[in-house]
């Protein structure tokens, strides 16, 4: 049984970033960047106005004569004398020898001549050229997670496809006997099988968005056949449940037989004590307690941060927090505690029902609370650490 931190230590040391591969800018949204990008033009590409107004050259003068039109999308070669004006719209190209817009409400204007009753000042509403960036400029530094704005600003300057990290294949493999699938029938001493729903949503959270399930019963011979072919064609293996000591518990087994590398197995923490963490060529294999809260609590801890490192992210561990604690914690385990907590801006108060086998309280918890095996007590008003969860 090893610590907490010698467990994070391990499996950050065995998960190694995808493989890359070139991926259109509209198909690359929650992909990472596996290499910078360089702006191949000025943005904006000319000098553009800011506003719907008149374009000029700036003096004392207030009338100017109106000698032309710039819309969006136009390009003119007009000659501006220091007694005319344009009529020029938001977005649309500023004669090379104007240097300011005046907005329209601020001009009484007729079809021939402006007269401007509110003078800008010189270069007012003008976006220079290059102002977002540069060409030869970095757009985004490696590493980057592409979102939605990242796509729009890619796009705007012409690039059409990007290096990124490939994202893991996961596969979940549930085992137990008494599980039912949810819409079945119930029979006494069953349970509805939750877990690889679970499993799937917070992978899903982290961009993982297609996951595969299987399903075996607790017998040797078929978890063994099941892992046998899964180990070939995933990335990620997470299995639910059987990776106890118990009579039916095989899942351990199973692995060694199949050639998984054990990296360790059990962690002196609560919940979650009995994860099995191992691999076999570059796939990673999480064997996760059956008590849903344990698997999650692992899942936050442990396998989230593995499948960020594959996916190419530069901070795989969500940022913790610290608040003041709203009652008195103990702690006579000797065990790295994980309670269900639920903080504000300036305290934490731990969730009532901590048991492994309940969700409820999982389930309107924002964050885990994490008590060191070395602490044996902490006091009311003491500030505490916690870890954020989605």
């Amino acid at each position: 049984m090893i610590k907490v931190e010698d467990a994070i230590a391990i499996i950050e040391a065995n998960s190694k970033k995808m493989p890359t591969k070139l991926i259109s800018v509209s198909k690359a949204l929650g992909y990472v960047l596996a290499e910078k990008v360089i702006s191949p033009i000025d943005m904006p590409p000319f000098r553009q106005s800011a506003m719907d107004g008149y374009a000029f050259t700036h003096s004392i003068r207030h009338q100017y004569d109106i000698i032309g039109t710039s819309q969006a999308g136009d390009h003119s070669n007009i000659k501006l004398k220091n007694t005319e004006a344009i009529r020029i719209f938001t977005g649309a190209f500023v004669p090379d020898n104007a240097d300011t817009v005046v907005m329209q409400e601020h001009v009484m204007a007729n079809k021939d001549s402006i007269l401007i009753a509110t003078m800008p000042e010189k270069f007012s509403n003008v976006r220079p050229k290059g102002e977002q960036i540069r060409k030869e400029d970095i757009v985004f530094e490696a590493n980057t997670l592409i979102t939605p704005a990242a796509i729009g600003f890619l796009a705007c300057l012409g690039i059409t496809e990007v290096e990124v990290y490939k994202k893991p294949k996961a596969a979940i493999l549930v085992t137990g006997n008494e599980l039912v699938q949810p819409g079945k029938k119930l029979k006494k001493g069953k349970i509805f099988e939750s877990n690889s729903v679970m499993l799937e949503a917070a992978l899903e959270t982290i961009g993982i968005k297609k996951t595969k399930v299987y399903r075996v019963k607790d017998n040797l011979k078929a978890t063994k056949n099941a892992l046998k072919s899964i180990l070939k064609k995933y990335d990620v293996v997470l299995i639910s449940g059987g990776i106890s000591v118990g009579d039916y518990d095989f899942v351990k087994e199973a692995l060694l037989q199949n050639g998984v590398q054990e990296l360790f197995y059990k962690i002196n923490q609560k919940p979650g004590k009995p994860m099995f963490f191992g691999s076999k060529n570059e796939t990673l294999v999480f064997a996760l307690p059956g008590n849903p809260a344990s698997s999650l609590t692992n899942f936050y801890i442990y396998v989230s941060p593995a499948i960020k490192n594959k996916l190419g992210f530069t901070e795989i561990h969500k940022t913790k927090v610290v608040r003041k604690l709203n009652s008195d914690i103990k702690n006579s385990t000797g065990k790295t505690l994980f309670l269900k907590a639920k903080y504000d801006e300036t305290k934490v108060t731990v969730l009532d029902g901590q048991s492994s086998a309940m969700l409820n309280t999982f389930a309107v918890a924002n964050s885990l609370l994490i008590v060191p095996e070395d602490i044996q007590e902490y006091k009311k008003g003491q500030l505490v650490t916690l870890l954020p969860i989605d």
